[in-house]
């Protein structure tokens, strides 16, 4: 008798004809297969990290929580997905990720033959799966600047200034303004009543379907009188959760199909798993390490004061940390004095403060930003003033002229589970 069979992951409900079908067919002998049943996305997951090998995850398409977060999950563990589909549900499931997809009256030689053709016998001695990371590689076209700084240093303020003097300096393109903060304020800034749409419901959308470019720019507000569009951020701080990673990448992705610039106002938060010990911060900081990650230019704002100079220190060490590249980031003093000699002398300051490692070291050439009241301006929704709008736009055109950035894992790299080299080997050999 041969060691090797189907491994069936199986989510539906359990009143589902097929999943009773199934089950039938592999308790019999009738399918050279092992069915393990899970009444929830949960449970899936859960089985998925605890090292064991699956062949498929068999999954009722008419279920809520089956979507690309799910599916990703699958991937990361090698496991492929075949969706039973739902006559009440219309989606591209291959575009969410699926391997294939049954009818919901499928027959035993059907759920063989798709076996066959898109999973892996898997012999009972190896327990442990081949992670693959491909699924959630994104593709830039348009081009990212990300907006980082401490808190009360007018970062989405300067945010607004680039969008502006992007827009305007090419009427042609498409540029967007993005907030992916936790706390998000560029609703407030803009005075932007039509809550409708923003982020949450973009990544909502995108983690059932694959939008189409001229789908994701109905979730964006139009800014006429500065000349670019405008996507609101999460509602509140604590909803966070409900970005998850892979949807939020899906979009982003989306985001530089449709635009051609993309301005994404983030936090100073860069933590990690590795660094913080637990994943949900890594997942709190999705949001400004993505767009960190996939920027072509990093704008640095920070104050010259005793105080900022500090805080700028930090977060620019906390970016080299990050892998962000010297040659990408833009330090913008705001509110800098007019006096050269005082520019001077925080600049030096600073210089000499940063400890950059080795080949670190980029050319500091900072952007000083004098004060200006522009409390009234956004208050009356007015462009802001062309010698902000011009002199960041002009900043940042030498970085925002080179190619696209491609990230570490589009290039090959991929995560490897703790502990699975030597029975993924095992497995291939098998």
């Amino acid at each position: 008798m041969t060691s090797r069979r189907y491994v069936i992951l199986g989510l539906a409900h359990p009143r589902s004809a097929w999943f009773r079908s199934v089950a039938q067919w592999c308790n019999g002998g009738a399918l050279p297969a092992e069915f393990v049943k899970c009444l929830g996305p949960t449970e899936v997951r859960q089985r998925l990290d605890d090292g064991r090998t699956f062949s498929t995850l068999l999954v009722d398409g008419g279920l809520s929580g089956v979507d690309r977060d799910l599916f990703t999950a699958a991937g990361l563990a090698g496991c492929a997905v075949i969706v039973v589909g739902d006559p009440r549900i219309d989606r591209e499931w291959t575009a969410l990720g699926a391997t294939a997809v049954l009818e919901p009256d499928f027959s035993r030689a059907s759920l063989l033959d798709a076996l066959a053709t898109h999973t892996r016998l898997v012999d009972r001695s190896i327990t442990a799966s081949h992670i693959n990371n491909d699924v959630d590689t994104v593709l830039p076209t348009g081009k990212v600047v990300a907006v980082v700084g401490s808190g009360g240093t007018g970062t989405s303020t300067v945010a607004i200034a680039i969008a502006q003097g992007i827009a305007q300096g090419n009427t042609s393109s498409k540029t967007l303004l993005a907030d992916f903060r936790l706390n998000a304020e560029q609703a407030m800034l803009h005075d932007a009543t039509d809550l409708t749409g923003g982020l949450q419901s973009l990544v909502d959308a995108v983690r059932s379907s694959d939008l189409r470019a001229e789908r994701i720019s109905e979730f964006s507000l139009r800014v006429p009188q500065r000349g670019y569009d405008l996507l609101t951020g999460i509602r509140r701080a604590r909803f966070w959760a409900s970005i998850r990673p892979v949807a939020f990448t899906a979009a982003f992705a989306g985001l530089m199909r449709a635009y051609d610039t993309v301005v994404c106002d983030v936090d100073p938060d860069l933590e990690t798993e590795e660094s913080g010990g637990s994943q949900d911060i890594e997942e709190r900081s999705t949001m400004s390490r993505t767009a960190l990650k996939e920027a072509h230019a990093v704008v640095v704002v920070g104050h010259p004061s005793m105080k900022g100079l500090h805080s700028m220190n930090r977060l620019l060490i906390d970016l080299g940390d990050a892998g962000v590249p010297t040659d990408r980031l833009l330090c913008v003093f705001n509110h800098a004095p007019k006096a050269p000699r005082a520019r001077a002398g925080y600049v030096a300051a600073l210089a000499e403060l940063i400890t950059w490692r080795e080949g670190q070291q980029p050319s500091f050439t900072p952007v000083h930003l004098p004060t200006r009241d522009i409390d009234e301006i956004l208050r009356a929704g007015d462009p802001l003033p062309t010698s902000l709008t011009t002199t960041m736009a002009r900043a940042l055109a030498p970085l925002l002229s080179g190619s696209p950035v491609m990230n570490k894992r589009s290039q090959g790299f991929s995560r490897i589970r703790p502990g699975s080299l030597h029975r993924s080997v095992a497995s291939e050999l098998a």
